[in-house]
């Protein structure tokens, strides 16, 4: 089956960035419709961005401005650059290809493990 696999997580101080890969197999990105979602503790996943096959975003609105998707087709990898980070942006971020290309109704085939942003002041 296909998968991602998200790294680059971690801690940081307020303010501050992260790039998170999300390295995918089974399949090519390029020919899908792409997305970043995310989970605080007691939350539902939220969807921050997604990416459609023709370089098409959807982006949360509170992350505009801040946050942005890219692909590396050659790599075969999605990234999620984040930048002037709050400690609302605390979460477990996923990355996951959508069946349905909705930032609020994806339906991947699977979620994987995730990858932890801890923003602290």
């Amino acid at each position: 089956q296909s998968q991602e696999v998200e790294s680059g997580g971690g801690s940081v101080q307020a303010g501050g960035s992260l790039r998170l890969p999300c390295a995918a197999s089974g399949y090519t990105i390029s020919s899908q419709c792409l997305g970043w979602f995310r989970q605080a503790p007691g939350k539902d996943r939220e969807g921050v961005v997604i990416i459609d096959y023709n370089g098409r975003t959807d982006y949360a609105d509170s992350v505009k401005g801040r946050f942005t998707i890219s692909t590396d087709n050659a790599k075969n990898t999605l990234y999620l650059q984040m930048n002037s980070l709050k400690l609302e942006d605390t979460a477990m971020y996923y990355c996951a290809v959508c069946r349905t290309c909705s930032r609020d109704y994806c339906r991947p085939p699977s979620w994987g493990q995730g990858t932890q942003v801890t923003v602290s002041s």
